[in-house]
Parts: C-alpha cells; structure tokens; sequence
C-alpha cells in the first residue's frame, strides 16, 4: 500500500501502457503530416529519456532522415488527446517503447527555439512545397517529458521521419534540433534535484542490488564522487531501501548485503542528500 503522499505523486505522474496506446495515430508521411488539421495549434511535446549503462548517463535520440540533425522523441498534440496521451503516444510511435513512468519537468517557450528551420528543411528534402503562413512553420511551445530507463530495451524503429534512434552520453551530444540540448540539459536538472523519487521509480538497477551499485548509479547521475559510508548513511536514512540477504560471492565475511526500493514510487524530496563532510569509517561492505 501507497501512503497518502505516495498516492499523489503517482497521479502527478504517468504510468501508460500498451493498451491506453493501442490505437496510435502517427502519421506516414510527412505529407500526411502537413496536410492535418487535427492538431493543438502551437503546441508539442519532448521526451527526454536517460538510461545508465557501464557507469555512464545516456539519454537517446532520434536522427532525421537526409539531415545530419538529432532530436528528442516528439511530436504534436492532437486536439482529441490531453498533453500526457500525447506523449506517449508519440514516445510509443518514435521508439516502440510504454509501460513507462513519465514525469512532466518544463515548459520551453523561447522566442528563438525553433529558429533551425528544421521542418523546412526537411520539407524541401522532400520537394514538399508549403506557404510559409502553415502553421507548421509558426511558433511552438514543446512541453518536457522525462523518465529513466533500462538501456537495453529500447531499439531502433525507422519511421517516415527518423532513421534510427541511438543512446548518446549526456555530455557528447551530436548537433540537435531545435532547443533540444536545453530541453536534454533542463531534464538532467530536473532529475539531480528528484533523484530519489527518479531513481526509485525506474528500473535502471536490477531488483535486487548492492550499496556499491547504488552509489555508482547516484555518482553517475550528480556527476559527484561520495565516500562509501557518507553514502550509506544518508541512504539508509531517507528510508526508502529494505535490506535483504548478502550477496556470498567467495569470502563470506566480505559479502555485501543486497537491497531494493521499498516501492517503485516514494515521497523523498530532498535535494542533494549525499554528503561527503562526515568523515566516519563505520562503514558496511
């Protein structure tokens, strides 16, 4: 059972699924695309999704077809869906992937965020001729989706507008479209100061793990080395680990324990709760 806090957060966010995206409504072609009168005017929405791979942060991107450009999974919002339906439904179109906890993060309305002309490249890339006064070319605000993933699950599905999607280190992105390196930069943002909540609530680690484990996914994450029983101590008291058996893998007096979360969905809100100014060496293997 959920407490009452853990409740709300769960309805602040979105678990979909496959069967509340079954009936999917991507367009073929970018001309199918254009000639649509179905879309929210001026508005989209970005899924900024990470995932953890030998100690490194990812996040995966999409490539354009004949344009050396990347972006984000996205798309525009249809008039008969809310903003949340949307995003999975384009995340499930671009990249096959659902059963997904996304986490809205930000909106990004900048003046100058959509100033690559990216669409009318690939319009012209296409001999697809459009008056200049088509909505497709007028100001878009994108609304930012995030979640935190297993690396391996996510795989390339070639579509009318992408060729492939591939896994990018946070730090040594290719050139992108639009704003998306703002939109990449806001999502890490947003999951340093939610770790705990994010971390939880993903599958990035197997069910069961060690502290060491933990430690390295949280390094990763915050960019920041911590000692070992600082750690486990703040760990430990943010309440959200239960600890099971030790992991014998030879010398048993050297066995680590092993944990898991709690739950997939918990109420920590603190910021940064790793700290390295205790200098204790009370620490567990």
């Amino acid at each position: 059972m959920f407490s009452p806090c853990q409740e709300k957060s769960i309805k602040n966010n979105f678990i979909f699924t496959a069967m509340e995206i079954k009936d999917t409504k991507n367009k073929e072609t970018l001309q199918e695309l254009i000639d649509t009168k179905d879309f929210v005017a001026h508005v989209s929405v970005d899924c900024t999704i990470f995932g953890f791979h030998n100690n490194i942060l990812k996040v995966l991107l999409l490539k354009y077809h004949d344009l050396d450009l990347w972006s984000l999974p996205g798309g525009f919002v249809f008039n008969d869906e809310d903003l949340r339906e949307a995003a999975a439904r384009v995340l499930y179109e671009r990249t096959q992937l659902k059963d997904l906890f996304l986490k809205q993060f930000h909106t990004f309305g900048r003046i100058d965020r959509t100033e690559n002309n990216v669409h009318q490249i690939l319009l012209n890339n296409k001999g697809i001729e459009v008056p200049k006064d088509h909505w497709i070319f007028q100001r878009f605000i994108t609304v930012g989706y995030c979640s935190l993933i297993d690396f391996s699950i996510a795989n390339t599905f070639p579509d009318a507008f992408n060729e492939t999607c591939e896994w990018f280190e946070v730090g040594k992105l290719p050139q992108m479209a639009f704003d998306h390196d703002r939109v990449i930069e806001t999502g890490l943002e947003y999951l340093r100061m939610n770790i705990n909540t994010e971390v939880a609530a993903s599958n990035l680690l197997p069910e069961k793990f060690t502290m060491k484990d933990l430690q390295s996914l949280y390094e990763t994450i915050l960019n920041e080395k911590f000692r070992r029983n600082n750690f486990q101590r703040k760990i430990l008291s943010l309440n959200i680990l239960d600890r099971l058996e030790k992991l014998y893998d030879g010398s048993a007096n050297k066995a680590p324990y092993l944990y898991k979360f709690k739950s997939k969905v918990h109420n920590s809100t603190s910021q940064y709760p790793i700290s390295n100014r205790d200098d204790d060496d009370d620490d567990e293997k």
